[in-house]
């Protein structure tokens, strides 16, 4: 599972380039899935796979659960207080949020959606180590598909970069790569792509 060039994901036409300018991407990650059928977007990837298609290993549950149980001692988990953050919600246009598939504020597990469309869809998550957005999406290609998951990451404090540094190796060499294996399982399965 290639972390691939910012300028490669920078190329396609997505909304995300101009809604998120201004906020850093931090890496960008794809793997490439085998060709089902022609035609599958996003979405309807997502709704056979039920809103999940990442399974976290039982590797990343231990980190994530490390995470957070360090994140409930020194509170990097709670909100910020009103007005310390502005949310990527409020960027929406009218039509933005008429063509998003899903409501924006859906929560998706520690993450809430901003936009959902056809075949682009952006996570929020805010807390006091960081401001991310994670972005996925889905292309077909002459073989097959290629599903892209980019990492947005807003500063909020000066923290956020010495935050972003310590994780950043479980984040390349563990999280990362399992999320996007089970990116293909979940595929395989849905599509009997195997």
């Amino acid at each position: 599972m290639p972390q691939v060039s910012a300028r490669e994901f920078e190329r396609m036409p997505l909304r995300v380039h101009e809604f998120l300018d201004g906020v850093p991407l931090h890496d960008v990650w794809a793997v490439d899935l085998p060709h089902a059928r022609a035609g599958i977007t996003l979405d309807e990837f997502l709704r056979a796979a039920a809103n999940r298609s990442f399974t976290p290993s039982l590797m990343v549950r231990i980190l994530l659960n490390i995470r957070f149980f360090i994140g409930r001692i020194f509170g990097w988990d709670s909100e910020l207080g009103a007005g310390a953050c502005e949310t990527f919600t409020t960027r929406l246009t009218i039509a933005d949020r008429s063509q998003s598939l899903a409501p924006a504020g859906t929560r998706e597990g520690p993450f809430s959606i901003v936009y959902r469309f056809e075949n682009e869809q952006l996570l929020e998550l805010v807390n006091r180590t960081a401001h991310a957005g994670a972005l996925s999406t889905l292309v077909e290609t002459t073989n097959g598909y290629r599903f892209y998951f980019g990492v947005y990451v807003r500063n909020v404090s000066r923290f956020t970069p010495l935050y972003m540094a310590v994780i950043d190796p479980f984040r390349k060499w563990i999280v990362y790569p399992s999320l996007l294996c089970s990116v293909r399982a979940r595929w395989n399965r849905e599509f009997n792509t195997t």
